[in-house]
């Protein structure tokens, strides 16, 4: 799954757009279009597949059933005829985007259903992005051994992933189990009612809403970093080490956050990885041609916060869901991971499809002349992703659902049984 983020998020905008001719604007446009059918997709999945009952599980239908419909739209999203335009970019992402959240919103479902302590689900969560992160960083490697251009690096990773995918599959669905499904108790509320108590969980809302934002402050510099690395670094042959490098780092930095959070809290250990990524994206501005040495030391300092962006916010969202069950009665977690699925595609979008047309209303422009704008790039690439930042924080400081929290609300599911 992971193999599909970084192409997606860092080589999609620049292809599409210079490679392809579409141009930024077009491409920033065309991808938050597609998002916005998530706001349908998204909570209708997670609502099905909250309510599904087969001999096969209650998750594994889903993922299932989105392996044919996502494999042959990577392809032609990754590897597009010759003159394919704005109709086939979004309809190819649109395929791409409604299987990815069919697979992902049971898959996070059924991994926050696999435990209900605190801090194993920290545990489970950080290996899982490890594994994350790990395909992440595979990404980056085909990219530098192929070495062949943008067109040819996405040839070989949709190659692979579609390749991988197959025996990926096979060992989530006959070596992971899934635990019996709750109570019926909720089950047959339409999705309006389910819907409902979303707006009323204010911690949720409050996590939610950190997720965006940091969401677009990730989301900025993964859109724009072919950019910087080629204009203002001009390290254009240097991209594919320094993300290999960015990746490694999150990596290596799991087993750091969790012990973090172990210590301290979830939510602290957050804040305190995005303060640590906001003071080394500092540094960006004061950088310029032939300083990807430099900068590499920053893909490292940033680098070291990815981990725990994708580990603890998940683990915070299965506590968020079992005071959701303590006060409702109704099981949902593929509810809340499709809203949380959203969130993250939200923010993902807003980045590219804001982002994007953005920097060339700023006057970015590139071309015989040279690079026009290039402070526009730094701030959008930086600046903005700092202030995003403090605001995540900001919103997650004082987050209600502790240690504590968390364990007086399973001994109310308890002695509910």
């Amino acid at each position: 799954m992971a193999l599909l983020g970084l192409p997606l998020n860092v080589y999609l905008p620049a292809f599409w757009g210079e490679v392809m001719g579409l141009g930024l604007t077009t491409v920033g446009t065309v991808l938050l279009a597609t998002r916005l059918l998530d706001g349908v997709t998204d909570p209708l999945i997670g609502w099905l597949s909250d309510r599904t009952r087969t001999g096969f599980g209650r998750r594994r239908p889903w993922i299932a059933a989105a392996v044919p419909i996502a494999a042959p739209a990577v392809w032609l999203l990754f590897v597009p005829p010759s003159g394919a335009g704005a109709l086939h970019l979004f309809v190819a992402a649109s395929l791409v985007y409604l299987g990815w959240t069919m697979v992902n919103v049971p898959y996070s479902a059924w991994g926050a259903e696999l435990s209900r302590d605190y801090n194993e689900r920290t545990r489970i969560t950080s290996w899982r992005e490890a594994a994350t992160i790990a395909g992440i960083v595979a990404s980056a490697v085909v990219p530098a051994v192929v070495s062949g251009g943008i067109a040819a690096d996405l040839r070989a990773l949709a190659i692979t992933m579609l390749a991988l995918s197959v025996p990926a599959f096979i060992g989530l669905f006959t070596l992971v189990p899934e635990p019996v499904a709750p109570g019926r108790g909720g089950e047959r509320r339409t999705l309006r009612e389910f819907l409902e108590p979303l707006r009323r969980n204010r911690p949720f809302l409050r996590l939610l809403a950190a997720w965006i934002v940091n969401g677009i402050a990730n989301g900025l510099p993964a859109a724009l970093f072919l950019l910087i690395a080629t204009h203002l670094l001009d390290a254009e042959a240097r991209s594919g080490l320094l993300l290999l490098v960015y990746f490694v780092t999150g990596v290596a930095a799991v087993p750091f956050w969790g012990w973090l959070a172990r210590r301290t809290s979830k939510h602290r250990a957050w804040c305190a990885s995005m303060l640590w990524a906001a003071a080394a994206f500092a540094f960006v501005p004061l950088l310029g041609p032939g300083d990807w040495m430099a900068f590499l030391i920053i893909c490292v300092l940033t680098g070291a916060s990815l981990g725990a962006d994708l580990a603890l916010p998940p683990a915070m969202q299965a506590d968020v869901i079992d005071l959701d069950h303590a006060e409702s009665g109704s099981p949902r977690a593929g509810l809340f991971f499709a809203a949380w699925s959203m969130a993250q595609k939200g923010g993902n979008a807003l980045a590219v499809g804001v982002g994007l047309p953005l920097l060339e209303v700023l006057g970015f422009r590139t071309g015989p002349a040279g690079v026009q704008g290039l402070g526009a790039l730094v701030g959008l690439y930086a600046v903005t992703p700092i202030a995003l930042k403090l605001v995540a924080v900001a919103l997650m400081w004082r987050f209600p659902l502790d240690r504590d929290a968390q364990a007086a609300i399973r001994a109310r599911l308890e002695r509910r049984g």
